[in-house]
């Protein structure tokens, strides 16, 4: 069986991230349950097959132990990997068995997947003895990208992710709608996801720190982006969530890096699954220049988006007398990402 690991720092939309995806993934048919993993998290904005919450409450952990909200965090998890990791791996298991596709909803708490071991320990449980093949899918604000200074912080982070973890990861830049709203790039946004040549920040550096301590910081940052550079790991793929064409972009590159492109149709999604790996197209916007995209014509794609959806509509309307519900919504949208990747194009019924 296969899933994805949602792990980002804290606002980075992991939670809407695993909603959208969960109504994306029923709407192509494939099986799908969301897993909370944050015992902080009381406001779940998805339906939860299995919550961490039933097996460990965090409140109590930090008035007993007097604790703060990342202690309290790092306990948790520790007495569930000790104390109550048979009882949750079993509910697991049960998903498993009824063939759903899983997806792990993670803290925010950035030390959990960065180098502390009980997230790492439960997925290696999960992934050697349960038959999951997992991906991380690791997001980041968009507005991060802003700062030089912060971009390369990112980039440190999803390094050490992917060295902490050890499983197939995908990067991705959240919110990239919101991109074009925030202070002008030094350079294309195509230069942001690919990561290299990294050492053209350098004056956009020195600009963002004139103090003497600021000097030895910039120094710093360069040492950590020669860091990254060399160990050659690091790109982004980016994420609207409320675009569908950018969700089937992103799941056609999740899929490719857990397998599931290339394995059974446990999922009873055989059609996207055909597509998917019939089609020429590496997944992502290998098709589309993603600065014009999101931020230098972005606001004609979306014209241009919104009159096809409009246009569907009404075709449907007169043809069948109603609307298109969302789920037909997802599969009009699904049959035009597969006529332009060299899929089939059979999705529809």
């Amino acid at each position: 069986m296969f899933g994805q690991i949602v792990i980002g720092p804290p606002g980075s939309g992991k939670s809407t991230y695993c909603y959208g995806m969960f109504q994306f993934l029923s709407a192509i048919g494939r099986k799908s349950c969301i897993i909370n993993l944050d015992p902080a998290n009381d406001n779940l904005p998805y339906p939860c097959q299995l919550d961490i919450r039933e097996y460990i409450n965090i409140e109590d952990i930090m008035d007993q132990l007097n604790l703060g909200p990342n202690g309290g965090l790092m306990y948790a998890l520790e007495s569930l990997e000790l104390d109550g990791m048979s009882t949750f791996v079993s509910k697991i298991d049960l998903l498993i068995n009824d063939k759903n596709y899983l997806l792990f909803d993670c803290p925010g708490q950035i030390e959990l997947f960065t180098h502390h071991q009980s997230l790492f320990n439960i997925f290696n449980s999960l992934t050697t003895s349960k038959r999951l093949r997992l991906c991380v899918v690791s997001l980041i604000d968009s507005i991060y990208l802003t700062s030089p200074s912060q971009y390369i912080s990112i980039l440190l982070l999803s390094l050490r992710s992917m060295l902490q973890l050890n499983l197939a990861q995908i990067n991705v830049i959240s919110k990239i709608d919101l991109l074009k709203n925030y202070d002008n790039l030094p350079f294309k946004l195509n230069y942001y996801t690919e990561a290299q040549d990294l050492n053209y920040l350098k004056p956009h550096l020195e600009k963002e720190s004139n103090s003497i301590l600021g000097k030895k910081y910039v120094k710093l940052t360069e040492s950590i982006a020669n860091l990254v550079e060399d160990f050659h790991l690091v790109s982004f793929e980016v994420l609207s969530v409320e675009n569908k064409n950018s969700m089937i972009n992103l799941l056609s590159v999740i899929d490719k890096a857990n397998g599931y492109s290339f394995g059974s149709e446990v999922g009873g999604d055989s059609i996207w699954s055909e597509a998917t790996r019939q089609g020429t197209h590496e997944g992502g916007y290998a098709d589309v220049d993603i600065h014009e995209r999101w931020i230098q014509y972005k606001d004609e794609y979306d014209e241009q988006e919104n009159k096809l959806e409009k246009e569907l509509q009404k075709q449907f309307q007169n043809e069948h007398g109603k609307q298109l519900t969302e789920d037909e919504e997802w599969e009009a949208a699904i049959n035009e990402w597969e006529s332009n990747h060299g899929g089939k194009g059979t999705f529809s019924k």
